[in-house]
């Protein structure tokens, strides 16, 4: 059986994850996990998946950052899935699909992990040195806080009575975010 794993970061992606139903149909998958969440934090369908797969079953994905936030995680993901004695295809690898049922297909996957990983690092660096150029260029002031646009909203709450706890809850922000406007005049 082949079962299918797909992951978008945000909601604010869905055709992104509608393309990799897409594909996952296409290719056949029998059931198919799904959630738009970030690599780094629980992925409850992921789970869902791992516990799902038999003996002899392909988890199949679209592409190898869909699955594993890093090197490590990806081998400890296939190790598990080793144990269970189920592959791991990605259909998009490097301009064709790789397979770990095979040797070569294992070895391109750990090879492939590693170049991924190193290259994600490599536009972090990069990332990083374009904001605190764009910093010292006075271009670049990142987001404003979601609560600090709201500091005349909350003034006026709290000058017409109300409590933090109501001003957070009509405003849509934290009880915290609340007294930390209060508290810097």
């Amino acid at each position: 059986m082949i079962i299918g794993y797909a992951r978008t970061s945000t909601a604010e992606q869905e055709a992104g994850l509608q393309a990799q139903l897409r594909d996952l149909d296409a290719t056949g998958c029998t059931k198919i996990f799904s959630e738009q969440v970030s690599s780094v934090g629980e992925r409850q369908q992921l789970k869902a998946a791992l516990d799902f797969v038999r003996e002899g079953d392909t988890l199949c994905v679209t592409k190898l950052d869909r699955l594993a936030r890093s090197t490590a995680h990806l081998l400890s993901l296939v190790e598990q899935m080793e144990k269970k004695d189920v592959a791991l295809r990605i259909l998009d690898f490097g301009g064709g699909a790789v397979d770990t049922k095979s040797p070569s297909g294992k070895m391109l996957l750990t090879v492939f992990a590693a170049m991924a990983e190193f290259e994600r690092s490599i536009m972090l660096v990069r990332q990083r040195e374009g904001i605190a150029a764009a910093k010292a260029a006075g271009k670049y002031r990142g987001r404003i806080p979601t609560a600090r646009r709201k500091e005349m909203e909350v003034r006026e709450l709290k000058a017409v009575g109300l409590g933090a706890s109501e001003i957070a809850r009509r405003l849509s922000i934290g009880r915290a975010s609340v007294y930390r406007i209060l508290n810097d005049s």
